[in-house]
């Protein structure tokens, strides 16, 4: 016994790992030392649990990546040795990350748990403000927002693999446009606030720039839209103004108007004559509205609104310290083609069977880049699916009634407050009231009683506002009256009831008389059966993570674990408002803190901003962290930003929307930049050269050599470095943008942070930056961020807040040494895939050893000229084994690049390989005449179970090789619902919302 006891103490065992070993039995047989130590630590380490190759396999992989290469400086034989060959050694972390070592997932949680314990997240809120508590139906919680057959799946670009949630984003789309009387929805977008400013730009893109530059925001409109609007409009030369809508002078120079419907501060405004003056002088009215509201109120479209936003969030989904929500943007069928964003359609499969699809504006930033309508690319479709499916749940007559409800109760609320001698703000209102008191002093009174009594009131200054929702109960009615009363009150609400009556209608002219939601879907599903039968057969049309690896390069589909995934349901994060007093949200304020620190660190950054609530947002702010910098420095002529023309489709998008004037530069035949080019560039631009985007490793899957002579050229003339973090997952714990010289730098957390896609969203964008641009992050209009000068780029300070937890769940479970493996073994996923597939598939980039980063780019261009095979009908080949198809065609047209993720599996990855491999034979057939040019299985694909068990089967191969290409397929098969998409016919006859049983 005192021989395991040295043997404890040799390598640092805890008290509490010496004490066990000492109560061992003395006939138990003696451990050696490592294994002690690995028996009497936390069993649930996570490590082993994200990373999918086992130490065996890493071992035999490298193995077979030396045997394929031909340009090595020395044998591979280790982990380690793949990297030294594959990252340059100049760029290389001299030490660990200054972050804390990795905690077991029971440990990470119990943590959090006593973090989360710190929100007052029982008081009520009825702070309003466009954010609503609701009750999320358990069988949309439980079977949408916490399956993993929902939340894994990748953004529908493959859409036949994915018919589910694009059904269910066009019950979303329908929802919307039923609600609001505008026929061409959008499937979702950020937030609310961000969904005003893209019908600001939407407003300024429809007249001709320059000569109407004006945009007008009512005063009643939300506060930080307003805020973001601003943001917004400057940077592209719109003119903001704000005022009462009632007296606008509307000029010549008006490109648009904003309202809110209801306004702030709850009232409902008649529109009509204010959008027919509008429409005269050729401005666009934007109305600012709410799905719940709109069941009872008359639709936008009726009163002349051209465009309509808002949140979708109170339609089922928590609060959640601002997010996420579906935001939503609808407008008139003849200004479509102006609309940012997603539009999911109806088309018809090469059977001529109904489908769905993405139209018109998919994937513009990548064709249209810098002329993109907006450089939106993750929105909130996890969100809208949800939206959806609360409609569907609840149906229209459902809706009405939690409306009347609401209604009722603030009606009640404002007969109560007149009995004791308060008045409210006069006119129509739906669920909110403005409460005008005598000073700033007898509000704040009501408004510490209030908190007394566990409710959050907004605060106005020398007014309250309350603002009511589906939770809302009549003890909570009875207590604001209290509040206010300043002690028990002389009636009941049962008084007030039977004095008054209950109000549940709204008047004319604002009573909506219209029909909605009579389409099938939103009338059958309202038992919970009914209903978890409908959820359970459209999972079963799509592919996510749940199936088979997602290789979509540039995503990052990697494990989203259930121990991070669990908190964001807690009632401690998921039922906190945003704007709640900040003394009840120190939980919040504890894991942001931890978790700005950590990224700062990984990123080599001073500080962080966890606003941006998408990539591309995150893209956005940045620029305009540089571009506030350089104006603070009297610098406002740098308006020059240099792109390689390998760069994301967002880059020069979100560019151009920052107001910078994008130069190009070209890249050599190997991927890597011209630096000759850049350099005469960057000089002939000197004296306005604000910044440069770049992305590392670069977008073809490389690391390029030269990055930190990049980086020195821009700065020696005179401007800043944006690093796209699109890529971090190859970068975290190896090198970082700081180190390397880089100026700023976004992060997907829905990639590299283990965020899911959610089929499209949710997702966050982080910037990290360096001391001197830290004061320039973005702000918000509240005390959370009072300290940042920067414009607000989203609608809550904290962005989608209650979505942080999970990645701040990865980097403690993964701890310094993990996240570090995490990216190393990411890196040797993609390099093994490389080395089997290079004998069939050319790579079309590699680094000067012969290696990739985390991905890679597979040429298949060849085959067009001798096969009439292209990428796509890999892709969709790829289907009839279970497979998601890697992305196609970007960043070279006829391509397809690949990422793996360090998540999986040796077994998965052989899976995928035998799978291309067995596709590259079919080629191989075409090519020698065995199979036909044009009826073969990979133009045909993919097959439907109707057609393949079809007693028609004309085909020249057989239905074996069509459904069941590799043994393997036969125990684990996948059937997609429809045949390939006809595109082009969906785009030529659109069809955005379901159609009505009359139609």
């Amino acid at each position: 016994m005192l021989g395991l006891v040295s043997q404890l103490q040799q390598v640092r065992c805890s008290p509490l790992m010496m004490a066990t070993a000492r109560s061992a039995s003395s006939t138990t047989a003696c451990c050696t030392t490592t294994s002690a130590c690995s028996v009497l630590r936390p069993q649930d380490q996570f490590e082993t649990r994200h990373l999918g190759p086992r130490e065996a396999d890493i071992t035999e992989m490298v193995k077979t990546i030396n045997a394929s290469s031909s340009n090595l400086p020395k044998p591979l034989k280790t982990l380690d040795d793949l990297i030294d060959v594959t990252v340059p050694a100049h760029i290389r972390l001299p030490k660990d990350l200054a972050i804390s070592s990795a905690k077991s997932e029971s440990q990470a949680l119990a943590e959090l748990k006593e973090i989360a314990s710190k929100n007052k997240h029982t008081m009520h809120s009825f702070i309003g403000q466009g954010y609503y508590n609701c009750h999320v139906p358990t069988v949309i919680l439980r079977n949408v927002l916490e399956n993993p057959a929902w939340y894994t799946p990748y953004t529908p670009y493959q859409a036949e693999i994915s018919q589910g949630r694009l059904e269910a984003m066009m019950n979303f789309q329908t929802v919307i446009s039923d609600l609001t009387g505008l026929k061409v929805p959008t499937c979702s977008l950020l937030d609310e606030a961000t969904a005003a400013a893209e019908a600001m730009n939407m407003s300024f893109n429809l007249v001709k720039r320059g000569t109407k530059n004006v945009y007008f925001v009512d005063k009643n409109v939300h506060p930080q839209i307003i805020d973001v609007i601003k943001t917004r409009a400057a940077p592209i030369g719109v003119k903001v103004i704000v005022g009462d809508w009632k007296e606008l002078e509307i000029g010549n120079d008006l490109c648009g108007a904003m309202v809110q419907y209801p306004n702030t501060q709850g009232t409902v405004e008649d529109y009509s004559l204010f959008a027919s003056k509008l429409h005269k002088k050729g401005a666009v009215l934007v109305c600012g509205t709410d799905l719940l509201a709109l069941t009872v109120l008359r639709a936008p479209a009726d009163f002349g609104a051209d465009i309509a936003i808002g949140s979708a969030g109170r339609f089922g989904a928590p609060v959640g310290f601002g997010g996420p929500h579906a935001g939503f943007l609808v407008t008139k069928d003849e200004l479509k083609r102006s609309m940012p964003g997603r539009i999911i359609g109806l088309s018809k499969d090469a059977m001529g069977a109904g489908a769905l699809r993405m139209a018109l504006q998919t994937r513009e930033q990548h064709i249209r880049r810098e002329k993109a309508t907006s450089n939106i690319c993750t929105a909130a479709a996890l969100l809208c699916d949800m939206a959806g499916f609360y409609a569907v749940y609840h149906g229209p007559e459902g809706l009405i009634n939690i409306a009347k409800s609401v209604h009722a109760k603030t009606a009640l609320l404002a007969d109560g407050l007149k009995r004791i001698g308060v008045e409210v703000l006069p006119g129509v209102y739906f669920d909110t009231l403005h409460i005008p008191l005598s000073s700033t002093v007898e509000a704040k009174a009501v408004l510490e009683r209030a908190k007394c009594k566990g409710i959050n009131l907004r605060d106005c200054g020398d007014a309250i506002g309350v603002s009511f929702d589906e939770t809302t109960t009549m003890d909570d009615v009875t207590a604001i009256l209290e509040s206010f009363a300043g002690g028990k009150i002389p009636f009941t609400w049962q008084q007030l009831v039977q004095e008054n009556g209950v109000c549940t209608d709204v008047a004319p002219p604002h009573s909506r008389a219209s029909k909605f939601l009579q389409q099938e879907v939103f009338n059958i599903n309202h038992s919970e059966h009914e209903m978890l039968r409908y959820l359970y057969r459209l999972q079963l049309k799509d592919v996510g993570l749940t199936q088979h690896c997602i290789p979509l390069g540039s995503c990052t589909m990697k494990l989203n674990s259930t121990s991070e995934m669990i908190p964001i349901t807690w009632p401690e994060f998921a039922s906190v408002h945003p704007f709640a007093p900040g003394e009840q949200t120190s939980g919040y304020a504890e894991l942001t803190e931890q978790l700005e620190h950590d990224l700062a660190e990984i990123t080599g950054f001073a500080k962080c901003s966890l606003q941006p609530n998408s990539g591309a947002a995150g893209e956005y702010a940045g620029l305009l962290t540089i571009r506030n910098y350089l104006n603070a420095q009297g610098q406002q002529h740098r308006n020059v930003c240099l792109i390689p023309v390998s760069a994301h489709g967002t880059n020069p998008a979100s560019s151009a929307m920052a107001g910078f004037h994008i130069v190009i530069v070209n890249c050599l035949k190997d991927g890597s930049i011209d630096l000759k080019d850049l350099a005469e560039k960057a000089k002939a631009n000197a004296d306005n050269l604000a910044c440069m985007m770049v992305t590392y490793p670069s977008t073809y899957g490389v690391y390029e050599e030269g990055i930190k002579e990049i980086i020195k050229i821009v700065h020696a003339n005179g401007g800043l470095v944006y690093m796209d973090g699109a890529n971090m997952n190859a970068q975290v714990g190896i090198t970082s943008p700081g180190s390397m010289g880089a100026d700023v730098c976004h992060l997907n957390l829905h990639k590299t942070f283990a965020m899911p896609h959610g089929g499209g969203g949710p997702g966050m964008g982080p910037i990290c930056c360096t001391a001197k641009l830290a004061p320039f992050l973005p702000g918000h209009g509240t005390v959370h961020q009072a300290h940042r000068t920067g414009g607000p780029v989203s609608a809550s300070p904290y962005g989608s807040g209650s979505i942080l937890p999970i990645s701040w769940m990865y980097i403690k479970m993964l701890g310094a040494k993990g996240v570090k493996k995490a990216s190393e073994v990411a890196i040797l996923n993609a390099n093994y895939m490389a080395a089997r597939l290079k004998e069939h598939y050319p790579v079309v980039f590699t680094g000067p050893t012969g290696m990739v980063a985390h991905e890679f780019i597979m040429d298949v261009r060849q085959f067009k000229a001798t096969a009439g095979i292209e990428a796509q009908d890999i892709a969709k080949r790829l289907m009839d084994f279970g497979f998601h198809g890697p992305t196609m065609s970007f960043p070279v047209p006829n391509t397809l690049m690949i990422e793996p993720t360090e998540s999986e599996s040796k077994e998965e990855l052989d899976r995928l390989c035998d799978a291309l491999i067995v596709i590259r034979k079919e080629i191989q057939d075409i090519i020698d005449g065995v199979a036909d040019k044009e009826d073969n299985p990979l133009r045909n694909a993919p097959h439907t179970a109707e057609e393949v068990a079809s007693s028609k089967w004309e085909h020249k191969y057989t239905r074996e090789q069509a459904a069941f290409p590799a043994e393997w397929v036969r125990h684990n098969k996948y059937w997609v619902p429809v045949k390939r998409i006809d595109n082009t016919w969906g785009d030529m006859n659109l069809c955005c919302v379901l159609p009505r049983a009359d139609e």
